[in-house]
């Protein structure tokens, strides 16, 4: 009876060990093809913190400036102000910026885009879906979107101003 249990005891391990390796594969590996540029710009619908759901597929068109950030990020914080400035200079040129905020409390999230005074629409990525499907894995992360929905650039890292109007103005040029 010794040698019977033994035997089920290392086929439930074995078991546990191999539903466990898949598990952790699949979370790690899986599915992990992030968008390069050129490629088309996944889609997705989330929630604005004004209530209004918005989908990428609407700004068709036009070009998109697509900015994964957090409160807690110090670059982050730092290139708000510069990014709600380009929208607003090329807002009438078909330029639209959206800051998917990972899901953090929205009182938090309020409270900061309150306090810098931003302007542009701010999408909240619930579970992180967005940012694992767009492989982002340092904040902040931006995505520029040509009108056609490819990919024209990613920076990863803080960005300055000028930085900004540059890939913006080279994302206008046909």
């Amino acid at each position: 009876m010794g040698k019977a249990r033994r035997s089920i005891q290392i086929i439930i391990f074995a078991l546990i060990a191999a539903v466990g390796g898949w598990t952790l594969y699949t979370n790690l590996f899986a599915g992990t093809e992030k968008p390069v540029v050129g490629a088309a710009a996944p889609n997705f619908k989330l929630s604005s913190l004004d209530g209004v759901t918005r989908e990428l597929s609407d700004y068709k068109g036009k070009v998109v400036v697509v900015n994964f950030w957090g409160t807690f990020c110090e670059p982050c914080r730092n290139e708000m102000p510069a990014l709600d400035r380009q929208q607003t200079k090329w807002k009438d040129s078909g330029v639209v910026v959206l800051g998917l905020n990972l899901d953090e409390p929205r009182i938090t999230v309020d409270n900061y885009i309150r306090q810098v005074g931003v302007t542009f629409p701010i999408l909240f990525d619930k579970d992180e879906q967005m940012r694992k499907r767009y492989g982002v894995s340092q904040y902040p992360t931006t995505f520029f979107i040509k009108p056609d929905g490819r990919i024209g650039e990613i920076r990863i890292g803080e960005m300055d101003e000028a930085y900004i109007d540059r890939t913006i103005a080279a994302m206008l040029k046909p």
